[in-house]
């Protein structure tokens, strides 16, 4: 058994268009232990009124890739807000020009990746914060 610890991740959203954070974005977390392997969906969760998301599962050993997936469609649906912005283009059935948002990201063993989404309804985007 190996005694080296595993990656960790965390994530949060803010909505850049309201000024706050993203509550009740469904969101799932997958990794993988190469570039040739298959995805395995880790865990399922949803943001809380702080936009973050406080119980993502903890990586496998072996982990070399992430991706946290964003289901950011119904969260914009809900919000209502892609309809508000003065000036922006024609909303489309949903009101968000990215109905889902796929971040992917390698690891090493050991580290903590804390992963934000600056988010609005026509653009996104990501850094590794801390």
């Amino acid at each position: 058994m190996s005694t080296e610890s595993t990656a960790s991740v965390s994530t949060h959203i803010l909505d850049t268009s309201a000024g706050r954070p993203a509550a009740s974005v469904a969101l799932s977390l997958s990794a993988r232990g190469g570039a040739r392997e298959r995805w395995v969906v880790l865990g399922r969760s949803e943001t809380d009124a702080d936009g973050r998301c406080r119980d993502l599962p903890a990586l496998p050993a072996g982990t070399t890739h992430v991706r946290l997936d964003f289901e950011t469609e119904a969260y914009f649906h809900d919000q209502g807000q892609a309809e508000a912005q003065q000036d922006a283009p024609a909303p489309r059935d949903s009101g968000a020009f990215f109905p889902e948002v796929a971040i992917t990201f390698a690891v090493t063993p050991g580290e903590h990746y804390h992963v934000p989404l600056l988010l609005n309804p026509f653009g996104y985007s990501v850094y590794r914060g801390s």
